[in-house]
């Protein structure tokens, strides 16, 4: 059995002490050379094909992992079918293995500090990436990893608080009336109950139910095309693992609640509200896909003849059933170790909008939770002008970022990088110490 993980690793532009950061795209299934080209890499893609230097790229400020993964993204792959994830236990075991062959290929950067960062779907590999680390760590497993902290931008986490905001923000943003938000707020409680069975591994819904006993056999016996992160798919549910059917329906119930709205809003783009959507993914990825399709690239990267997709269908299907569930509920224990979050969400996107996340990071049930709910916003200022609007307390920061939809470091690339350097520096409120019960031990 051959089992690949392919990786850039760029060395920072200012010193190798500076921490290690890994960056996951989500989708799920999109490969991490997305944002090495279009958002916080060292490289742009210019129209020629060439490459230029990305001035606001993150290797100004830390050593730079972008990694293809879950296994079947991008360059990575398997000649065993099995090692197609379709939970996070799976996922961020072999993100682990990797993190330890790369700092035995790496040892100089081992006794660095490491930090966790992505965007997307990855809001639910990065939480059980960190818990993964964190935990082995304190086992005293593998090589020590220097884990300071974990970042989530435009993330999905807790599906049922975030799928609950997609109505709220909708009206807010001005993206549907009131006469639609009522009707399609009245999904929201089914799409609530439904995740709830998902979490309880339940492999049925209670027919007590009388919408879902309704929908389940309509369901079960089509095959529903569901349009998710640009992409058309086809569902069908199947009698799986425990508590797949129940994931599976609390996916297409939930999900009704996002396509009412993309369905009202026509060709806006649901990552940037503020635009049209163009291509696929909403946005035109097509000169990375023509660049690392080149024969004379990829024999510089030793990929062979592997055909470069942005997004893998197989991984994407084979999460689907992890969709729903919810990668809160790991958190508090890292807050209490003094493991620092840092979620972010750019102000203009829709399908990761910054309502939802702001309302799991203040619903989240940590020693925190009520000196973080009070305290005050203030103005995250980058060159003397406002960025963004800040909340944090101890380990927890909360960020929404102006003037920015999905991709931050897309659309406010100089905000984008000083957010990371002054928070890997633990700055990112100079007037706020970490309170002592939170700072990490060594």
């Amino acid at each position: 059995m051959i089992c690949r993980m392919f990786y850039f690793f760029f060395e920072s532009r200012n010193s190798k002490e500076d921490p290690v950061v890994i960056w996951l795209t989500g989708g799920p299934g999109c490969s991490s050379e997305l944002a090495l080209f279009y958002e916080n890499g060292p490289f742009k893609i210019a129209n020629n094909l060439s490459l230029v230097w990305n001035e606001h790229g993150w290797d100004q400020a830390a050593n730079l992992i972008f990694v293809d993964q879950p296994i079947g993204t991008g360059f990575s792959y398997s000649s065993d079918k099995r090692d197609i994830r379709h939970d996070e236990r799976g996922v961020s075991n072999d993100l682990y293995d990797f993190l330890q062959a790369f700092f035995i290929e790496h040892p100089n950067f081992a006794k660095n500090d490491f930090y966790i960062t992505g965007e997307s779907y990855a809001g639910h590999y990065i939480p059980a990436f960190a818990a993964t680390v964190h935990n082995n760590n304190k086992a005293e497993k593998g090589i020590h990893i220097n884990l300071k902290g974990f970042a989530i931008g435009n993330g999905l986490t807790d599906p049922a608080v975030q799928y609950k905001a997609y109505p709220d923000y909708a009206l807010q943003m001005g993206l549907i009336k009131k006469s639609s938000y009522n009707v399609i707020s009245k999904m929201v409680p089914l799409c609530e109950v439904a995740v709830k069975l998902c979490a309880d591994n339940r492999p049925d819904l209670p027919s007590h139910l009388d919408p879902v006993k309704y929908l389940l056999p309509y369901l079960a016996s089509c095959l529903l095309p569901m349009a998710v992160e640009g992409r058309q798919q086809v569902v069908a549910i199947s009698d799986g693992t425990k508590g797949t059917t129940s994931c599976m329906v609390s996916f297409l119930l939930c999900n009704s609640i996002f396509t009412s709205i993309r369905v009202l809003t026509g060709d806006t783009n649901y990552y940037d509200i503020r635009k049209k959507c163009e291509g696929p993914l909403c946005y035109d990825f097509s000169s990375m896909e023509k660049f690392l399709n080149e024969e004379s690239v990829r024999t510089s990267l030793g990929v062979g003849n592997i055909d470069f997709q942005s997004c893998s269908t197989a991984v994407y299907q084979a999460l689907l059933v992890d969709w729903m569930r919810n990668l809160e509920v790991g958190i508090p224990d890292l807050l209490e170790d003094g493991i620092q979050l840092l979620v972010y969400a750019g102000e203009y996107d829709l399908i990761c909008n910054w309502l939802g996340n702001s309302r799991w990071v203040h619903s989240m049930n940590w020693s925190g939770q009520k000196d973080f709910a009070t305290s005050p916003d203030v103005p995250f200022e980058v060159d003397g002008s406002e960025a963004g609007i800040l909340k944090s307390y101890g380990p927890l920061s909360f960020l929404k970022v102006h003037d920015a939809g999905h991709m931050v470091p897309m659309d406010q690339p100089k905000a984008a990088l000083d957010m990371l350097r002054r928070w890997t520096q633990g700055s990112l409120l100079s007037s706020t110490s970490m309170p002592e019960k939170f700072v990490a031990s060594q």
